[in-house]
């Protein structure tokens, strides 16, 4: 049931990543998955959720730039992010929930994967 993210890396500001992430169980299709990204010294916050009827839920601080989907035939949840700035440096989780809907808190949300690093440079 673990979340496994994969896709982190370094690049430059401006340049683009894609996160994804694989969560083999039961009935996929009826939860919702989310991203959520961590900075040493700071609280947890949500970047975006995809509910089990493919709404998607944005941070502002990534609206129009970053891209969350889902593939219930692969148990997998992409984010695809652009135009990325050195502040969205930081330690990337993906998660589920038991829940078919959602939001950015991470009270919704049940299982999480170990984290994959994404760093911005300016």
């Amino acid at each position: 049931v673990q979340p496994v993210e994969s896709g982190g890396g370094s690049v430059q500001a401006g340049g683009s990543l894609n996160l994804s992430c694989v969560a083999s169980r039961f009935a996929y299709e009826r939860y919702c998955m989310g991203w959520f990204r961590q900075v040493p010294g700071k609280e947890r916050e949500g970047v975006a959720t995809i509910d089990s009827d493919g709404t998607a839920r944005y941070a502002d601080s990534v609206k129009a730039r970053f891209t969350i989907s889902r593939d219930n035939a692969k148990s997998t949840q992409y984010l695809e992010m652009n135009s990325l700035k050195p502040e969205d440096t930081a330690m990337y989780y993906c998660a589920t929930s038991k829940f078919g809907y959602c939001r950015l808190g991470e009270e919704y949300f049940h299982y999480w994967g170990q984290g994959t690093q994404v760093t911005v440079s300016s």
